[in-house]
């Protein structure tokens, strides 16, 4: 790292914190001073303001975006002997979901542009066992939802959205929460809205889901300690939404700022000259992409020894995901081989994940650009 060089964090949450701090601290004093930890009066409070935010009828807050999506399979009534069709190059966490629900799990290649589901690779793979389809909206930009209700509705299956990594993004002017039968989001720290430990939430329009939901979360039970499900100990915890109702407010405001860094990124790389080492995101006209990641894509060869050198430069940086989850050693008994999904495998070689938070300065994603820049020159040394 060069002297005085000062590091650039993939996401700082200190940021957050420090600007609202006071309000945060009370909040929390609030839920220890009511003696209520778990559910009560505000979580129901969280679940009616996130539910308005996103447009959806009723909001069910849980223990985890892995957890809502638990619940939201459970809820649909997806289990043993039934199929989902999602893609390969997600979180664990979308497939891991369905295993836990007894459903297998039926990959389908994705968009080389958008990192989404392919809506045609998805009619593809659909089988007389095929229940349901999850939708993962990635990085922050929605899928090409017209078109996957389109194929579910002429098969007569569910579609659930997972958008843990995209609360707050638009597809033809509606947020994410409203775009299918359930949604399943995710607070974890670093998202689009984040609270301070693990934390998710549940949306539908059905009064029925949501009363499922409801009873899922605490052991299957409508009346306390009558159980007319097997459900899951999922419940939300009162301080987590105490501290996701102080931030929603300001959720808005930090999505224009993610937007205007992407925008600061896009030109930064076109006036460095990078744009043909370095692939920007692509953001379809008619969505509104959150940036919850910046994910450029570089030369196969060059995306390592670069993730390398910007740690070696004090630069954040991730890689989501460096192996499609039907390559991964725990799915290895559903079949797939190397090959099978080339474009999610492409993309597992090629993407790198840039630091992204809205209170990055423009002076702090130079130093990113400058970096990767200076490793560009550098392998073309080499080369020479």
């Amino acid at each position: 790292m060069q002297p005085g060089a000062v590091p650039v964090p993939l996401c700082d949450l200190q940021a957050r914190y420090q600007s609202l701090r006071p309000e945060i601290e009370a909040a929390v004093l609030r839920v220890l001073a009511s003696g209520q930890a778990i559910l009560g009066p505000e979580v129901a409070a969280f679940e009616q303001e996130a539910a308005e935010f996103c447009g959806s009828a009723y909001a069910v807050g849980c223990s985890s975006g892995t957890d809502a999506l638990v619940l939201a399979l459970h809820a649909l009534g997806v289990g043993p002997g039934d199929e989902v069709v999602i893609p390969p190059f997600t979180f664990f966490a979308t497939a891991g979901a369905v295993c836990r629900v007894g459903a297998t799990p039926v990959f389908a290649d994705i968009d080389p542009l958008t990192f989404n589901l392919d809506p045609e690779q998805f009619r593809a793979r659909i089988t007389p066992r095929t229940r349901a389809v999850i939708a993962v909206h990635l990085f922050g930009q929605c899928c090409d939802m017209d078109a996957i209700r389109e194929v579910a509705g002429e098969h007569g299956l569910f579609v659930i959205e997972d958008a843990a990594q995209s609360f707050g993004s638009e597809y033809r002017g509606h947020r994410c929460g409203t775009l299918g039968t359930v949604a399943a989001l995710s607070f974890y720290p670093t998202k689009n809205l984040g609270a301070f430990g693990d934390a998710g939430l549940v949306t539908t329009s059905d009064p029925e889901v949501d009363r499922r939901l409801r009873a899922l979360r605490v052991h299957g039970s409508e009346v306390k300690y009558y159980h007319k499900y097997i459900g899951y100990n999922m419940r939300l915890d009162a301080v987590q939404a105490a501290v996701l109702r102080v931030q929603l407010p300001h959720v808005s405001g930090w999505l224009a700022a993610r937007e205007r860094a992407a925008r600061r990124y896009d030109s930064l790389i076109e006036s460095a000259g990078l744009h043909g080492f370095v692939q920007r995101p692509v953001v379809r006209p008619d969505r509104r992409h959150t940036f919850n990641q910046y994910v450029v894509r570089v030369p196969g060869p060059h995306r390592d020894p670069l993730v390398r050198y910007l740690k070696d430069n004090a630069v954040g940086v991730e890689v989501y995901y460096p192996l499609s989850l039907h390559q991964q050693e725990c799915f290895r008994h559903l079949g797939y081989r190397a090959g099978d999904f080339p474009v999610s495998e492409q993309a597992a070689a090629t993407v790198l994940a840039l630091p992204m938070f809205p209170e990055i300065t423009a002076a702090q994603q130079q130093r990113v650009i400058d970096v990767i820049a200076a490793y560009r020159a550098q392998s073309l040394r080499r080369v020479a």
